[in-house]
């Protein structure tokens, strides 16, 4: 009975505290969902501010043991065998699978059947595991090229990212690559030289090259013991500890004394740890002038200090396939990463036009989150969410800012590769996924309260394209539905129709990507498509200022159509951002202002197909000096005919030439090919601008234009008897020479 009566007079109590609170929602319930207004009692006031202090102090204790990472490198570094291996730890999984294992079963992130088969990751994956009672949640990205934008999305949403790179291959072009999107997103990274146990593993040369290529103010705070096949383990240079991996799978981590014949290599390496970490921290460096010893808990806090401010990268070693060095990073994930409320995250306000605001990442605040990646599953549109801020309940009303629909949350999940759990709700610094929202990618979700928009990704322009067409005519209805999911999905691949032919066009990053598209139309959708040969996405721009005065004129009975645009259109200058700008420089009311909008249209309309190829027409200044009007004939539609008539007519004065995309392309293969390898790019019209050695292989540099590079894969295997290896990316839209013009069906337009 007393028992009874001291309950209820608590409940008494906390009622009367919570008297904001909804009449459905409970006092708990209230307390999480941050809806309490505390009544002021004129004794109670400090003990209300207490309680909203333990709150706040609540909430920052559990954001403290979240981390939201990703883990990105170039081809074949080991990224998916390193997620698996760090689930299988965590206890997400409870076997191993390789990627290209014999049993066919694959690792758990590649869940698609495509990446199963060709060993490659091509979507980005997302997944969650706990780790000394800490919540870590992963995204494992794909390595190639072509795939870039998966990579862009992820690290777009994480607080930290690890930088995996191969103990053999060392910085790789891709690792260049992946790196400038990480300081794109001003991520905070950890490096994991993986692969320790392959033959020539040189961590130290692959230490300097990340110093050299990367630029990083980077040092070691592990040194293997012994490499290649004698690899056993690590010795822990914080710490100043030896550590083994024992058990069939190494989940056994034996810490002992380091080994004598690494002492003085071990002493010499924390060193110099200390001496890089004190270059950019202030407190660790007052400690060394002073030749004070230093704690490892002193190097530690200095490390994650420097770490998350940006200026150090901490580098880690292992190998992943041998299941050795993983459990370390995990740790080093949990020391040196920042928590969600330790990175700055802004927002633009669209209220205040647009005005930065930074957010604090409490789960108190109005809600905040960003959809960063769609799929279509097979219950609807899968939409992957990154909550900055606030909280997001399962049948809650969120409201898209962009296009300003309200929305009901059906369905709530945290993903495990291509698994699902439901959950009821989730707070700011998660990453979870929503049902049935229509949005896009990029879209900002809020509770309503506030106006705020996400900072929006960089998406690359597709670099090549591909006539498409359904085999059978039956299948029309499957091909459109594929491409339109396709390109909700992947903001790099697109979708158009050739005027002239009537074809379906598709552009993407490279051969690989459309070549993959492809496949999951045939497997997802049943649909066999034929392709075109591969077609390059020439532009066009112009190379000197033209003069235009047209008058555009009809009379045919009635009212008729009447005007005159005066100008010049010049090239812009090179590394402008834009690729069209259109001036108003009319002065007085020659034409009246409520048709610039209608000429500006008409220019840009006939920017989009120049007369040398019919490619659109880039870099490129169009200004409006002056023109002529009649207060009947003018119309619209009359000065947008003029605008595409004079931008025609003075086109060819301004000696127009095509642009083609080149790349740069990274070849790696052994010496002895080296004159056919370089003979077959000049062949090709590259440029070499950089020739390495990298033990006995050469690595080349050059610039080839994309055009001359199809089946180039083949080309290069046959000429290294299968040992060369290249990848390319997207450098710029260059020149083509004047043979090329010709051959593109071009003749020169000279002024006599």
């Amino acid at each position: 009975m007393a028992a009874r009566t001291a309950r209820s007079h608590g409940a008494r109590i906390l009622y009367s505290l919570f008297v904001g609170a909804t009449p459905q929602t409970t006092p708990a319930a209230a307390l999480i969902a941050g809806k309490v207004k505390i009544r002021h009692f004129s004794a109670g006031s400090a003990a209300a501010a207490r309680l909203r202090e333990e709150k706040d102090a609540g909430w920052k204790d559990s954001l403290q043991k979240v981390r939201n990472i990703g883990i990105s490198a170039h081809i074949d570094s080991g990224k998916t065998t390193l997620t698996e291996r760090v689930l299988y730890y965590t206890g997400r999984i409870h076997e191993i699978h390789e990627v290209r294992g014999k049993d066919g079963v694959g690792a758990k992130m590649d869940s698609m059947d495509l990446e199963r088969e060709k060993g490659i990751t091509i979507q980005s994956a997302a997944t969650y595991c706990s780790w000394k009672d800490y919540q870590v949640n992963i995204i494992d990205t794909p390595g190639h090229v072509d795939f870039t934008i998966e990579v862009e999305r992820a690290l777009r949403v994480l607080d930290g990212a690890i930088l995996v790179l191969c103990s053999v291959g060392g910085v790789q072009s891709q690792s260049i690559t992946v790196d400038r999107q990480m300081r794109r997103y001003e991520v905070p990274r950890l490096a994991f030289i993986n692969k320790l146990d392959r033959m020539g593993a040189d961590p130290w040369k692959v230490l300097n090259q990340a110093r050299a290529k990367l630029r990083h103010h980077s040092a070691a705070v592990q040194i293997p013991i012994g490499l290649e096949e004698e690899f056993s383990g690590l010795v822990d240079l914080v710490n100043m500890k030896a550590c083994y991996f024992h058990g069939s799978s190494g989940e056994k981590v034996v810490t002992e004394d380091i080994p004598s014949n690494l002492e003085a290599l071990a002493l010499e390496k924390r060193r110099e740890l200390i001496e890089v970490v004190s270059e950019v921290d202030d407190k660790l460096a007052e400690l060394f002038l002073s030749d004070e010893p230093i704690s490892n808990s002193e190097l530690e806090e200095a490390i994650r200090r420097a770490t998350i401010a940006r200026k150090f990268v901490p580098v880690f070693m292992g190998s992943a396939f041998k299941n050795k060095g993983v459990q370390p990073l995990l740790d080093g994930v949990l020391s040196y990463l920042p928590c969600p409320i330790e990175v700055s995250n802004y927002a633009l306000d669209q209220s205040k036009g647009e005005e930065k605001v930074t957010l604090s990442g409490s789960p108190a605040g109005p809600l905040v989150a960003l959809a960063f990646k769609l799929e279509e599953g097979r219950f609807g549109q899968l939409t992957y969410l990154r909550i900055y801020e606030g909280i997001i309940k399962k049948g809650d009303f969120i409201v898209n800012v962009n296009t300003g629909k309200r929305i009901k949350v059906p369905r709530l999940v945290r993903m495990h590769s291509n698994e699902m759990e439901d959950i009821q709700q989730a707070h700011a610094g998660q990453i979870v996924a929503v049902f049935g929202v229509d949005c896009a990618s990029g879209d900002t979700f809020t509770d309503g309260s506030v106006r705020y928009t996400m900072t929006s990704m960089s998406v690359p322009e597709p670099v090549m394209s591909l006539a498409i067409s359904a085999v059978s005519k039956d299948s029309g209805g499957n091909f459109s539905k594929a491409l339109n999911r396709f390109q909700k999905e992947d903001p790099t691949f697109r979708v158009g129709l050739d005027p002239e032919s009537g074809q379906t066009i598709i552009s993407g990053m490279g051969e690989l990507h459309l070549d993959i598209y492809v496949e999951r139309m045939r497997r997802e959708y049943k649909v066999d498509a034929t392709v075109g040969k591969p077609r390059v996405n020439f532009r066009e721009t112009i190379t000197q200022r033209a003069e235009f005065d047209y008058l555009h004129k009809k009379q045919s009975g009635g009212q008729g159509q009447y005007g005159r645009v005066i100008g010049y259109v010049e090239p812009l200058p090179p590394g402008s951002g834009t690729k069209l700008e259109f001036e108003n420089m009319l002065i007085g009311q020659a034409i009246p202002s409520n048709f610039v909008p209608a000429i500006e249209k008409g220019f840009r309309e006939a920017a989009n197909s120049g007369s040398l190829i019919g490619h659109p027409v880039e870099n490129i200044r169009i200004v409006l000096t002056d023109g002529a009007s009649h207060a009947v004939d003018s119309s619209e539609l009359a000065f947008k005919l003029a605008s595409i008539y004079a931008f025609r007519q003075c086109y060819t004065a301004a000696k127009p030439v095509i642009l083609e995309p080149v790349m740069l392309v990274e070849l790696k293969f052994p010496t002895e090919f080296q004159g056919p390898v370089t003979g077959d790019i000049n062949k090709r019209k590259g440029m070499i601008v950089g020739n390495d050695q990298d033990g006995d292989d050469c690595v080349v540099t050059s610039h080839v234009p994309l055009n001359n590079m199809f089946g180039y894969s083949t080309a290069l295997r046959s000429m290294t008897q299968g040992k060369g290896e290249f990848t390319m990316e997207y450098l710029e839209h260059a020149q083509v020479s004047q043979d090329v013009q010709t051959q593109l069906g071009v003749q020169e337009f000279r002024l006599i």
